[in-house]
């Protein structure tokens, strides 16, 4: 038996290499060996009030070390959708939520999508947000995230507003134009620099 083999049978939870020579972890986080997450996965995915849709950015979808398949192992009510926009066809959620716009117009807003407004696109903070929902608009809210670089991101938002802008209300956390964000957070993770404080 070669070492290949015997190292195979000693260690069954591992896929073979990724094409740059790294094993990675067939455990459940499919994630390079020495970054493993699985003693870190529930045991069961938590089940939250608030659905979660994730628009990943196909270049996204490559890197080994993406947090969005870990997180929709750890979620029951996270749905990932892999493109560049979302549209009509995308996501039963969101298909149901812009049928829903298109029978009443008057009907509040139960989705919102997370990224900072501009000038043609206004945003809420989310503190001033929340503070007009009520627990029983909470349990059926369905928050929209996008995944990818800042650029990837802007560039993502803006194809999805024509859909998006039917039936989801867009909120921020509080920031400042005029301060740029950091990098590197109280965590042994190194974040994408951030374009600004607060976002």
């Amino acid at each position: 038996m070669s070492a290949t083999e015997e190292e195979e049978d000693l260690l069954p939870g591992l896929k073979p290499d990724d094409g740059g020579g790294r094993r990675i972890c067939a455990g459940g986080c499919s994630r390079p060996m020495r970054v493993c997450l699985c003693d870190k996965l529930p045991s069961e995915p938590i089940s939250t009030r608030t659905e979660i849709v994730i628009l990943h950015h196909p270049h996204e979808q490559r890197h080994k070390l993406s947090t969005v398949p870990v997180l929709a192992k750890c979620l029951s009510n996270c749905q990932i959708v892999i493109g560049r926009r979302l549209r009509l066809g995308d996501s039963p959620v969101l298909d149901s939520l812009y049928a829903e716009a298109a029978e009443s117009t008057t009907r509040r807003h139960r989705a919102i999508f997370l990224f900072p407004g501009n000038h043609s696109m206004p945003s809420l903070e989310i503190d001033h947000w929340s503070s007009k929902v009520t627990d029983s608009n909470m349990k059926n809210m369905v928050m929209i995230v996008f995944d990818g670089t800042w650029r990837h991101a802007k560039e993502m938002v803006s194809a999805s507003l024509p859909f998006l802008s039917k039936f989801a209300t867009c909120v921020c956390f509080r920031y400042d134009v005029e301060v740029a964000g950091g990098s590197i957070f109280d965590s042994d993770m190194i974040l994408e620099r951030n374009p600004l404080e607060g976002a």
